[in-house]
């Protein structure tokens, strides 16, 4: 299986602009700038993308942990961020924190939380990133 997304860039990196499409076309010519990435301007950015894939890869992941655990969701609601800073001089992606409520009925403390490290060191995203990954999850009635 492989998928496919594409950018395009005009101009210097301060002044220049892209667009990012997917081609499932959920992204279709979605604007990305200096502007988005570095500060707070309109548009998406890879970061933000990135945080998207891990926050949607992880759940998928754990939904699967769970299951063969016999367990079945009623809510798992991730939130990834993704830390872009400079070190040594140079941008780095240096953490994925991954943020999770998840609501499962019938699961123990413990059948939870070996669910969900399963998940946050297997799924294929995880795997991906050569950065620290860290996880906050809480299980709730």
């Amino acid at each position: 299986m492989q998928r496919t997304a594409s950018a395009k860039w005009q101009g210097d990196l301060k002044a220049g602009a892209g667009a990012i499409s997917m081609a499932s076309g959920t992204l279709t010519n979605t604007p990305y700038s200096f502007h988005s990435r570095f500060e707070h301007g309109q548009g998406t950015n890879p970061e933000e993308l990135l945080a998207a894939a891990h926050a949607g890869c992880f759940t998928m992941a754990l939904s699967s942990q769970l299951a063969k655990a016999g367990l079945i969701a009623d809510s798992l609601e991730t939130t990834c961020t993704i830390t872009l800073e400079q070190v040594e001089g140079a941008f780095a992606i240096t953490e994925s924190h991954l943020d999770l409520t998840a609501k499962v009925p019938g699961a123990t403390n413990e059948a939870f939380e070996q669910a969900t490290h399963a998940a946050k060191s297997g799924c294929p995203v995880s795997k991906l990133f050569d950065t620290k990954i860290t996880l906050n999850a809480k299980l709730v009635g």
